[in-house]
């Protein structure tokens, strides 16, 4: 009776350490490259430059192969409107994206290749600066989806690499400018692949 005791208490106290050295858990930070169609609609023209910005990422398994993630997207560029007939404009943005997803993940030796989607918003917010022609503009928050898929290599327990392409659909911000004379009407897939470093624990 004592040794099964003590063989049962020495199973729990193994399976505990496993649970506590198990990571389901990750933060990471990424570089990215953001690139947004030509948009057209309601004789409006849209074009947006190619930044780069920051993706700093939480990641939470609820098992193997499942998990939540949360994301934090920060970008500046400028948006560029022409309306056939009227005017043309462009608007230096700070653009920031919140945004929750599932993750759906696999794993082979080291690589573990991924994919997510789930709902977000976009914040786009305009600098009343000299990259801005039209300083009436406004915030715009506009609610989308993000999709995308990627891979990790683990370089070791604790640390991977992630390269991913991010889409995130979403209406083209009007700034809310009087008239609504820069509303093309239309959705865009802002498209941002990155690379990054993640740390388990």
């Amino acid at each position: 009776m004592k040794k099964t005791m003590l063989l049962l208490g020495a199973l729990i106290l193994s399976a505990a350490a496993g649970y506590a050295q198990e990571s389901r858990q990750d933060v990471s930070v990424s570089a990215t490259a953001a690139f947004a169609p030509e948009v057209t609609g309601n004789s409006v023209q849209k074009n947006t430059s190619t930044t780069m910005g920051l993706l700093a990422s939480y990641r939470y398994l609820l098992t193997p192969r499942s998990g939540l993630e949360a994301n934090y997207g920060y970008q500046q560029n400028t948006q560029y409107y022409q309306v056939f007939g009227k005017a043309n404009g462009g608007i230096h943005t700070l653009q920031q994206e919140v945004s929750l997803a599932y993750v759906f993940n696999l794993n082979f030796k080291n690589f573990n290749p991924f994919l997510e989607a789930g709902p977000g918003v976009m914040f786009f917010s305009p600098f009343k600066d000299a990259g801005s022609t039209n300083l009436d503009a406004k915030r715009n928050t506009n609610i989308g989806a993000l999709f995308g898929g990627g891979v990790a290599y683990e370089l070791s327990p604790s640390f991977d690499i992630r390269v991913e392409y991010r889409g995130f659909l979403v209406k083209t911000p009007t700034f809310s400018l009087p008239g609504n004379i820069f509303n093309t009407n239309r959705y865009e897939v802002l498209s941002t692949p990155s690379i990054g470093i993640a740390y388990h624990f």
